[in-house]
């Protein structure tokens, strides 16, 4: 299976490192294509097949990967357009608020279309570890298994329908910069609390680490779980009602809605 990544930024690069970390495909099948020589330069360091031309980069792939900020997403479509085999390649593009419309109006040829996925995966993919959102567009079950399969190398993988990927991508996507706001001012605290930063910071990552593998051991509700550690007139519930009188679960649904937009 041969991929080429077009654009390299933080979400397409991330995705190219996620791609090399995870030996899906091999090295040499992953393609990237950048209009800066710099990050090009980056990525010939990962053994993957670099190019400037992205005509180049789609001709030969069997999933083409549009990955570039939303409003370049039309001028990269049309100026692949024409080398794409819209009988053998697959195409899915990573660029939130582009709908699948739109898509289909610059990419249909004669009433055909290639087949389409939107995909929405966060940066900890470079880790292994995003949580993407697949909307199978113009697929098969065949198509979308190739896809999913993909993406869930590097990490847990969801099919969703386009209506739900806005909620998903705040959820997700905008979530794991919300995640690490939360990291950054426990850290604060226990550096006010007597801790050195990065020892302070290291308990905090360890700690929301723990909390996560719990729930995935245990399939707790986190109320159930946060109930084991809360005794009655204890320090652990005096702190999460101050959290709650300063609004700390408005505030962080309010966040989800604000980024839903």
């Amino acid at each position: 299976m041969k991929i080429s990544i077009i654009g390299a930024g933080a979400m397409g690069g991330a995705t190219v490192e996620g791609l090399v970390k995870s030996q899906y495909v091999k090295t040499t099948d992953i393609t990237v294509a950048d209009p800066s020589e710099q990050v090009v330069a980056k990525f010939t360091k990962m053994g993957v097949s670099v190019t400037t031309d992205n005509q180049l980069a789609a001709e030969h792939a069997d999933i083409v990967c549009v990955v570039v900020k939303p409003w370049l997403v039309e001028q990269v479509l049309k100026g692949i357009k024409d080398v794409l085999d819209y009988k053998k390649q697959l195409l899915i593009v990573v660029a939130a608020g582009v709908s699948s419309d739109s898509i289909r109006g610059w990419m249909e040829k004669e009433g055909k279309m290639i087949p389409l996925f939107l995909a929405i995966p966060n940066i900890a993919i470079a880790q292994l570890s995003s949580m993407t959102f697949v909307v199978p567009v113009v697929a098969t079950a065949a198509q979308t298994k190739t896809v999913t399969d993909l993406f869930s190398q590097m990490g847990e993988t969801l099919i969703t329908d386009e209506q739900h990927l806005a909620a998903g991508t705040t959820l997700a996507s905008c979530g794991i910069a919300y995640a690490m706001r939360y990291i950054r001012a426990a850290s604060e605290g226990g550096v006010e609390l007597g801790f050195k930063a990065d020892d302070a910071k290291r308990i905090v990552m360890q700690t929301m680490k723990g909390a996560v593998e719990l729930l995935e051991a245990s399939g707790m509700h986190p109320e159930a779980a946060i109930d084991l550690v809360t005794t009655p007139g204890g320090v652990t519930i005096k702190g999460l009602n101050e959290m709650e009188h300063a609004g700390f679960t408005s505030a962080v649904i309010r966040g989800l809605k604000a980024g839903k937009g």
